[in-house]
């Protein structure tokens, strides 16, 4: 095998982007005798959670640790080090996996994320602006209430031009998002 010098050029130049791992999730459904169907999971009959990552929406299966119990909309730590209530992170999961509660409570944790966060504005411009394909049918976008396949494009296409800079760039490229933060949530007031 003969490598040139230009290949090995190539290749420190092309650093991969660094991807930051979750610190946290939310709990958004928690099956204490495992899946329903045995043929969704290798797991059977073990306690389950299906969360999403607070930084990067991650959609996550996680297995608690024995005895525990979660609840729906716990926020858990699932980094490196101790954690109190999960074992280990089982992986990634599709949105096509979701159990129909995990659907449900979606829409309202990722309203609760990004409320909650203290520099809330640059994390989710920076979601916006990053953004990607959950599956072959889901955008991550579309995950935010309010967002479908057309608003999603929209988002898109704006982006492509130029990155957002905040919530108010965000309302004036794409009108439709008139408050990007406070998009159809009937169980939170807006703030």
């Amino acid at each position: 095998l003969i490598v040139s010098d230009n290949m090995v050029d190539r290749n420190r130049k092309e650093k991969r982007p660094t991807v930051k791992k979750e610190e946290n999730a939310v709990v958004l459904d928690y099956l204490s005798r495992g899946y329903v169907k045995s043929d969704m999971s290798k797991f059977g009959g073990k306690p389950i959670a299906q969360a999403i990552g607070t930084e990067q929406f991650t959609l996550l299966e996680l297995a608690p640790k024995n005895g525990v119990d979660l609840e729906i909309q716990d926020t858990v730590y699932i980094g490196k080090g101790k954690r109190d209530k999960i074992y280990r992170v089982l992986g990634k999961l599709d949105f096509e996996n979701l159990t129909a509660t995990s659907r449900i409570e979606l829409e309202y944790a990722i309203k609760d994320i990004v409320i909650s966060r203290e520099d809330n504005e640059d994390k989710f411009v920076e979601f916006f602006n990053s953004a990607d394909s959950v599956s072959t049918r889901m955008h991550s976008l579309e995950l935010i209430p309010g967002i479908g396949k057309k608003y999603m494009w929209d988002i898109i296409e704006e982006r492509k031009k130029k990155e957002f800079e905040s919530f108010e760039d965000i309302s004036e490229r794409v009108p439709a998002l008139s408050d990007p933060v406070a998009m159809d949530d009937d169980r939170r007031p807006c703030q």
